[in-house]
């Protein structure tokens, strides 16, 4: 193992700047996840820093870095509607320093008052457009005419050698053979990938993306960053669509079948697994690295597995959404448009088709198309993917014409 590099200095600099605001965050090792997958697996819990995710880590480092190079400032400014707006805002309050944070007005409120919470006194939030792009660009025309500092959420240096202190924590405290973490702008990866670089070059690392914001991929694909005309905004600590160009350049070189994409429904099983099962919460980005384990299985037996748990800022009015996806993702549930005949007994002779551990979950008539049938949407739970098969087969045998929604995403978004 490298000890030295110019890296590996800096990172380890910012690592002792971290130590002035929180301990550092533990590994665990997860018993149920080992056994799952047949290999030793131990969680970075970034859930459990003081804004529960490890964007403070950056946004400190690069505050300070900021003021060792021009002492006079006392204003920053940042966009976001997440994770790096609570950690500038908590960093401005230990700094002593004043924060802007724009934020699009669309943001929850529960991400208002926390930021709030953070940051006291020493922040202003400032609520403008209704998408992220007219909130990024008020925040820096502001920042400009202000003569303040812009804190950037991944597309800095200073900010990517702070989140690399998560890469000095963990191998302070275990050496893995496999690092999982997840990518959105790449300022984290970045600064793991960098840092294991010059110190553990023969650390094998798998990078995670949601499948509905694929920008790392796209990037390495194009030879350069390029901007997705369409991102799932689900799984927000993660889903960007434009990877940063600094990270960019240190994360190109990676082989792409060591670039994972989860899909959403299947990340909102595995957030019900870790609270079901081991009582952690954890938000949709903090949960693409546990996910992501599934597809890599077979690479990954009898070594021992490092996964970074991103975050843990989860709103729980997100739940039953979280658990609807993750429903549907195990076949468990789905919805589907039948046409039902208008006649005494036909919803009786429906019901009788349905097995015992059958539910309905929804029922509601959208509109008559014809004299003698009316379009009904429907919703089914049930307790194993196989009585569907069993309800479809009576339904067939029945005659009755449906159409299954389940996956549609277009439809199901418009009458679900």
């Amino acid at each position: 193992m490298t000890e030295t590099g110019p890296f590996t200095e800096r990172a380890r600099a910012a690592e002792t700047l971290v130590r002035r605001l929180f301990a550092p965050t533990p590994c665990l090792r997860n018993d149920h996840l080992s056994k799952a997958y047949d290999c030793d697996v131990w969680l970075k819990r970034e859930d459990l820093t003081p804004v529960r995710s490890y964007k403070l880590r950056g946004a400190w480092n690069a505050m300070i870095k900021a003021r060792e190079k021009d002492p006079s400032i006392g204003l920053f400014v940042c966009a976001s509607a997440g994770n790096h707006a609570q950690g500038v805002a908590f960093a401005c309050r230990q700094f002593g320093v004043k924060g802007v944070i724009f934020m699009p007005v669309t943001t929850p409120q529960q991400k208002i008052d926390k930021t709030k919470v953070f940051g006291g006194d020493n922040i202003e939030i400032r609520l403008v457009g209704d998408y992220f792009d007219n909130t990024l660009e008020a925040a820096q025309s502001y920042c400009a005419e202000q003569g303040g500092h812009f804190l950037a959420p991944f597309d800095d240096m200073d900010v990517i050698e702070g989140q690399a202190t998560v890469a000095v924590e963990f191998m302070s405290q275990m050496v893995p053979d496999v690092v999982v973490l997840p990518v959105g702008g790449g300022g984290l990866s970045a600064g793991v990938l960098s840092y294991l670089r010059e110190t553990a070059p023969a650390t094998e690392v798998y990078l995670v993306e949601p499948m509905g914001g694929r920008s790392l991929a796209a990037a390495v694909a194009a030879g350069e960053p390029v901007t997705l005309s369409d991102v799932d905004s689900f799984v927000d600590g993660a889903a960007v669509a434009r990877i940063g160009a600094l990270p960019f350049g240190i994360l190109q070189d990676i082989p792409t079948d060591h670039i994972l994409a989860c899909p959403e429904d299947r990340i909102c099983s595995t957030m019900l697994d870790m609270l079901n099962v081991e009582g952690i919460v954890l938000e949709p980005a903090g949960a693409l690295s546990i996910d992501a384990l599934q597809d890599i299985r077979d690479a990954i037996q009898g070594k021992r597995v490092l996964c970074v748990t991103s975050g843990g800022n989860f709103d729980f009015e997100r739940l039953p959404e979280v658990k609807e996806r993750a429903q549907r993702f195990r076949e468990l549930k789905k919805y589907f448009i039948l046409r039902m005949p208008q006649r005494p007994g036909a919803l009786r002779d429906f019901l009788d088709m349905l097995g015992p551990n059958d539910d309905i979950a929804r029922f509601e008539y959208l509109k008559k198309s014809a004299r003698n049938f009316g379009s009904v949407l429907i919703g089914i739970e049930t307790d194993d993917p196989a009585n569907f098969a069993h309800l479809f087969e009576n339904m067939n045998k029945a005659g009755l014409v449906y159409r299954d929604i389940t996956n549609d995403r277009d439809l199901a978004e418009f009458v679900l």
